[in-house]
């Protein structure tokens, strides 16, 4: 049990208690769906948005990103940080997970669900944000 107590203080010396964080963040919200406006059917998609040249600040660099995404194909409470924090300012990378249906078949071209291979853009200046990709 006190090595557990140790690591857990570790770990927070190390991370911060959040207050410190370097970063503004802004709020956004906003919808994925296929090209033709229809929601992609699948339950639990997350998106990571992923910062695209991001500085330092303080030695420091921004987190990626993520939001859970509802079956309607809205998503809120954008977390960076701390829960429905938001992004930093600026353009970001999008990645999408878990978009597969009920037999594991992914719904979404495969390039769109890696932050390397994604052509999904967003600018927090376009918030809210309107993303559509192709069906597979």
């Amino acid at each position: 049990m006190l090595r557990h107590v140790a690591v857990a203080s570790l770990l927070l010396s190390a991370v911060g208690c959040g207050s410190d964080v370097p970063f503004e963040y802004l709020r956004v919200q906003g919808r994925l769906t296929y090209e033709d406006g229809s929601v992609i059917p699948a339950s639990g998609i997350r998106l990571q948005f992923v910062p695209v040249d991001a500085q330092p600040v303080d030695g420091a660099y921004p987190r990626p990103a993520s939001a859970d995404v509802d079956a309607q194909g809205n998503f809120k409470n954008v977390t960076s940080y701390k829960y429905g924090d938001g992004l930093i300012p600026g353009k970001h990378k999008v990645a999408i997970f878990y978009a597969n249906d009920k037999d594991g078949k992914l719904l979404v071209p495969k390039e769109f669900t890696h932050a390397g291979t994604t052509s999904l853009v967003v600018d927090t200046a376009d918030a809210p944000f309107e993303m559509k990709v192709p069906k597979p």
